[in-house]
């Protein structure tokens, strides 16, 4: 039996938080809607609290090493989704150090062909050092993934730069029938990863979005300003593709499996990190707006508090609307269905274009004020305090 409760909470909550640091396997189900970077520290810092949040990646990465490995075999991107699963590893595991090491080897980006291959080669056979430090039967493991990946690459693949952990996802999505979720399970309890990691699709797609002054821009790494510069204008729309070379919308849908994990969340947050591609991204599938609406949780939008070159002088209560929109169109029958809480900085964030109070009242959303930011190290949002807000609205 479910029935529907409302109370007040104090945030933070120091009585709920000893309770779940206590008792960290039966901790709350926060589920995030995010990309690659911007939550690692928070992800690192929610473990202490429980081993039960739920992190949906985005894989539209087309840049990078992630581009090489796409454009060989024609898959999502792994990059984030490697990045996430080591974010919550559980460090104090024997063997888990050493494959959080290989994991984030990357083959030197200026280095022969030859050499290369050379490198690879010696993590196969078990003599590389990074390898032979990792202890059995998760050696083994990786080193048959590294024999699959070598005898599926195409002969003028691209090593230069490659992420050995992007390299070992990739053998182990081929060998399961070009499916990540097996690989990413497998791996998962390899390194006791203290949550659930999932694309929020298994689908080869990218983005593309439309600017203010019409033009249209294909692929992830044109439009996060990271790769290429910032855009000199501003980002109307947003969308899916099946190819970097058509702007031509592609229909996708979420799977059951995901409308299940956001179903049983406890807290629904749109986290920090690049507004489009990393956020917004996440929501363009048929599905995650009904499915969100569908889950009464308290859901919590926490903007990024740094300049954000995707979304130059927006203020937070348009991003915000802007979420609200796109969940509207996959599904979501109203605002409130899909965001009650905006969480901001208001002393130490930096929102360009502000963060527009009234408005967010208007519209209907709790602002809550609180100390995100760490006064030494901003303008990046403190991990532990954000775990400890979120958590307490639990």
């Amino acid at each position: 039996m479910r029935i529907r409760v409302t109370r007040d909470v104090t945030i933070p909550d120091p009585r709920k938080l000893e309770r779940f640091r206590r008792a960290p396997e039966l901790g709350p189900s926060v589920l995030f809607f995010s990309g690659g970077t911007a939550l690692r520290d928070t992800s690192r810092a929610l473990i202490r609290f429980t081993h039960n949040s739920i992190h949906l990646i985005t894989p539209f990465d087309s840049g990078g090493s992630s581009a090489v490995i796409r454009r060989a075999f024609g898959m999502p991107a792994v990059g984030d989704i490697r990045n996430r699963l080591m974010a919550l590893a559980d460090q104090s595991v024997q063997g888990n150090p050493e494959i959080y090491n290989l994991f984030t080897h990357r083959l030197p980006k200026d280095g022969e062909p030859e050499r290369l291959r050379a490198e690879l080669d010696a993590m196969a056979g078990g003599n590389h050092p990074l390898v032979r430090c990792i202890p059995d039967p998760m050696r083994k493991i990786i080193r048959n993934h590294f024999y699959e990946f070598l005898d599926r690459m195409p002969g003028d693949f691209n090593l230069a730069g490659a992420s050995i952990g992007n390299l070992v996802l990739t053998a182990g999505y081929l060998s399961n029938r070009r499916q990540l979720d097996p690989v990413i399970f497998l791996f998962s309890k390899l390194v006791q990863v203290c949550g659930v990691v999932r694309p929020t699709i298994n689908k080869d797609l990218h983005l593309a979005v439309r600017l203010a002054d019409g033009r249209t821009v294909v692929g992830q790494h044109l439009i996060t300003g990271k790769e290429a510069g910032p855009l000199d204008s501003s980002i109307e729309d947003l969308w899916l593709t099946d190819s970097l070379d058509s702007d031509k919308p592609a229909a996708a849908s979420i799977r059951n499996k995901v409308k299940g994990w956001i179903g049983k969340a406890d807290l629904i947050c749109y986290p920090p990190g690049s507004f489009y591609s990393s956020v917004m991204a996440n929501l363009l599938m048929n599905g995650v707006g009904a499915a969100v609406a569908a889950n009464a949780c308290p859901k919590v939008f926490v903007p990024s508090t740094g300049l954000d070159p995707e979304a130059p002088g927006l203020s937070v209560a348009e991003r915000a609307e802007r979420l609200c929109a796109q969940l509207r169109r996959t599904g979501a029958p109203s605002d409130s269905d899909v965001l009650g809480y905006v969480l901001v900085d208001a002393k130490h964030g930096q929102y360009e274009g502000g963060i527009g109070r009234k408005r967010l009242a208007k519209n209907g959303f709790t602002v809550i004020d609180a100390p995100l930011v760490n006064e030494t190290g901003g303008p990046d949002i403190d991990g532990l305090r954000l775990s400890e807000f979120l958590l307490s609205l639990c």
